[in-house]
């Protein structure tokens, strides 16, 4: 293929964009649904693209530019519809044309939103959501969360003494909304453990440091110096909140602030699920599951950016091409998923999830493997005796089945084909796939 076809392919690809993604809708989506949104970036190569722009990396890239696209998902975590922005722009900012795509292209009346923190904040709520009749599920940041445990506020941690998961109303704060507060003791641990690192890291730098400032002749006397290299540490470790730091010429001195670091200690593990839909229509342990479902779009996001399909490095120069790459990647995952689904009896994927899930004594609780997936692992065998593996790996497998066009030595022009011979185990995922790979070649 020439470069310029690839090129006609992808504005092909991208003039069809949006009525591949209202089929997809018409599909996937209905009146009532639940739909999963969340954002992600990734660094570009060059300069040239009008969409490129320096803004909060993902990717950890501060010196490139980038480009910023947000993900529509069913709850299963299929991918319906991707679109991109400039990469300076906030993820807030992105919700409204979302709300736009659901209800005015896709005919979606009624629906539920589900994104993060940062995504669905009270200000796009008030802006976006309520207005256009859009129901939610989001989370608290800190600073809410701090303020609905202070004294007498309507969050006791007396609740938690003996169970994980409460339902509380604040309607003063959140008028009309309900608020399900959850507690993961695992969570905790770890927020607890790694506050603790940071601490001891930072106690450390800063040491390093006032080691320098004591030195007969060091370069950091001034006040104005000691403090550039005391926040150069302190915002490294994202730390200064929980240090008290006096400086003077030539002096250093510091301690941590023992007050703010417990009160901190307090709501480990705690978080703060809100959403606008009634308890009837959404039970809290539902609420919960579908908040936790995020995950997924995070995984397509992690499909779509490193495991399989790469969707960096971005070369292309063009506002159009690279929207076009952006949606084949979507699409290249949608296949994907697809087929995961499909042949996850031959794959190390847990098709017990319900069931365990079901398990569970409380919807905070991370979900254990089922007793069918821990067989799975064991044996390295599923249920029909056939040998699992990885995604990756059985594609490979799959690639080995092959058309040859053979020909006889003895008269040149006559040829015939013959397929190779499948395994067991290609018979088997292409009875799973429901097409006979010799009809499709």
């Amino acid at each position: 293929m020439k470069e310029r076809e690839a090129y006609e392919a992808l504005d092909w690809l991208v003039d069809r964009q949006s009525r591949i993604e209202n089929g997809l809708a018409r599909r996937h989506l209905q009146d009532g649904v639940l739909v999963l949104y969340d954002v992600s970036s990734s660094y570009f190569e060059g300069r040239c693209c009008p969409l490129a722009r320096y803004g909060h990396s993902r990717d950890h890239r501060r010196d490139r530019p980038q480009i910023v696209y947000g993900l529509l998902c069913t709850r299963e975590g299929l991918p319906i519809a991707v679109e991109v922005f400039d990469g300076n722009t906030a993820d807030s900012k992105t919700l409204s044309s979302q709300v736009q795509k659901i209800k005015d292209r896709f005919g979606i009346s009624r629906m539920v939103l589900v994104g993060d923190r940062g995504m669905i904040t009270s200000a796009r709520i008030r802006d976006d959501l309520k207005p256009a009749g859009v129901d939610w599920i989001t989370c608290l940041r800190a600073p809410a969360i701090q303020a609905l445990a202070a004294e007498n506020g309507p969050l006791q941690l007396s609740l938690f003494d003996d169970r994980d998961l409460a339902e509380i109303s604040a309607p003063d704060l959140f008028p009309g909304e309900r608020l399900i507060v959850c507690r993961n003791r695992d969570l905790a641990a770890e927020r607890a453990r790694k506050r603790e690192d940071l601490l001891a890291a930072t106690k450390h730098e800063l040491a390093r440091v006032q080691a320098q400032v004591q030195r007969k002749h060091s370069a950091l006397r001034s006040p104005a110096q000691i403090g550039i290299a005391v926040g150069a540490v302190l915002n490294s470790k994202k730390m200064a909140k929980h240090f008290d730091v006096e400086v003077a010429d030539g002096y250093l001195s510091w301690q941590r602030r023992i007050e703010q670091i417990v009160e901190e200690e307090r709501l480990d593990g705690i978080y703060v699920i809100r959403t606008s839909m009634p308890a009837e229509h959404l039970d809290t342990a539902e609420a919960v599951q579908a908040y936790k479902d995020l995950s997924r779009v995070e995984r397509a996001f992690r499909s779509m950016k490193t495991v399989d399909l790469e969707i960096r490095p971005i070369r292309h120069w063009t506002a159009q091409h690279v929207r076009a790459h952006v949606f084949l990647c979507m699409r290249a995952y949608h296949v994907e998923w697809r087929l995961r689904e499909a042949l996850a009896p031959l794959l190390f994927h847990d098709t017990g999830i319900d069931v365990a899930r079901a398990k569970r004594t409380s919807p905070v609780a991370k979900t254990e493997p089922s007793e069918f997936v821990k067989a799975k692992k064991a044996t390295k065998r599923s249920a029909d005796g056939h040998r699992v593996m990885s995604f990756d790996t059985l594609i490979v497998h799959l690639g080995t089945l092959v058309r040859n066009t053979m020909r006889v030595p003895l008269h040149s022009k006559h040829r015939f084909t013959l397929h190779s011979k499948p395994t067991s185990l290609q018979e088997a995922a292409f009875k799973l796939l429901e097409f006979d790979p010799l009809r499709v070649q």
